[in-house]
């Protein structure tokens, strides 16, 4: 193997590379940091229901307006439930797959959060 790297490659190429994957590593870092202080939040039935959510895409909150309590209608209240939460946290993923993407120049790391 040639002296500083792999064969065909010099050894300057090699801590360009190491340092440009650490660059993107503290960028990574960083952006996690920052989506973990972020808050989404969203709402369904005209405001009847607001789920909110962080950039860990856990829900933090739901309000639920007290008209819409319908003892009789019951599955309604949950299906405005479940869609606030599904929005929110689309939001979330949505934010963070943008984010990704600048980071990353477009390239698809799968796994990365």
């Amino acid at each position: 193997m040639a002296k500083g790297g792999f064969p065909g490659m010099g050894g300057g190429n090699m801590n360009n590379l190491l340092k440009q994957a650490q660059k993107l590593q503290q960028q990574m870092e960083d952006m996690q940091k920052n989506l973990e202080s972020k808050e989404f939040k969203a709402s369904v039935g005209g405001g009847a229901v607001i789920a909110r959510a962080n950039g860990k895409k856990q829900l933090i909150g739901i309000e639920i307006k007290p008209e819409v309590v319908d003892p009789d209608d019951v599955e309604m209240l949950q299906d405005l439930i479940l869609s606030a939460c599904n929005e929110v946290l689309a939001k979330a993923e949505e934010d963070t797959a943008e984010g990704m993407k600048k980071l990353t120049g477009g390239l698809n790391l799968p796994g990365m959060f």
